[in-house]
Formats: structure tokens, C-alpha cells, sequence
């Protein structure tokens, strides 16, 4: 008999896990919507599209898209594998990480620094998560051990 992950954790760790969970997954929507509908550099009614801005291809935007969705559902989907689980993580991170330092280079702290230091928060965020997601995986683990 396999018990689920999440209740294994604290009532106060499980609401820190959801919680963490739930807003990077909301601000991975949010890109996902925003380089669909409103592509544009500076945020919402710039003159270029922000994969232009940071000197991004096009094709790239649509990989970036599709990366998202896809971390997304492994994230949300409760009956895909772990390893796919902790590969969505580590491409949310490296993604995070990437659009950090591409602000930084483009010069779009001069704008507004939160260009550069937002995607370090959700990173932040994005930590909480997974060590929650670890510490309840690994409690299950232990405990059907």
C-alpha cells in the first residue's frame, strides 16, 4: 500500500508546498498566456516583441511555450513519474535563471530593475517547492521501506 506524497508533510508544510507550487505554476501560465496574446517589450504595449527585445530567434518562443505547458501538466497531473516531475523543475529553473541574467544583458534594469530580480523571486519560490516535493516524495519512500 503506497501512501500519497502530501500527506506525509505537516498541515504548515503541506500549505507552504501548495502555496509555492501554486504561484510558480501561476506565473508559468501567465508567460505561457502572455507569449501567446501579448508579446511585447516593455509589458503589456511595448514596440517589440520581447523574444526580439532579448535577441531570442523566433522559433524559440514557440519551444519556450511548449516547454512551459508541458512543466506545467507534469506538475499538475498527480500520476506522472517523478523523474519527469524533477526534469519540470530543473527546466522551470533553468528558465527562470536564463531570463534573469537575458534582462540583465539586454540593460532592462535601467527600466524597471524588477526585469532582472522577478524571475530570481519565482526561482526562490520555485526552491521552496521542490524541497517540499523531496521531503514528501522521500518521506513516502521511507516509509514504504
Amino acid at each position: 500500500m503506497t501512501a500519497r506524497a502530501n500527506d506525509k508533510l505537516t498541515n504548515r508544510e503541506r500549505l507552504i508546498y501548495l502555496t509555492a507550487t501554486g504561484l510558480v505554476l501561476a506565473v508559468m501560465v501567465f508567460s505561457i498566456i502572455n507569449f501567446i496574446f501579448n508579446d511585447h517589450f516593455p509589458f503589456p504595449n511595448g514596440p517589440e516583441g520581447a523574444f526580439v527585445h532579448l535577441g531570442f530567434p523566433g522559433y524559440f518562443k514557440v519551444e519556450l511555450t511548449v516547454a512551459k505547458i508541458l512543466g506545467v501538466l507534469a506538475l499538475v497531473i498527480p500520476t506522472v513519474p517523478l523523474k519527469v516531475k524533477e526534469f519540470a523543475y530543473f527546466g522551470f529553473a533553468i528558465t527562470l535563471v536564463s531570463a534573469s541574467i537575458a534582462h540583465f544583458g539586454r540593460g532592462d534594469a535601467s527600466l524597471s530593475v524588477l526585469f532582472v530580480m522577478d524571475p530570481l523571486v519565482f526561482l526562490g519560490l520555485l526552491t521552496v517547492s521542490y524541497v517540499y516535493f523531496e521531503k514528501s516524495h522521500s518521506l513516502v519512500e521511507t516509509k514504504a521501506s
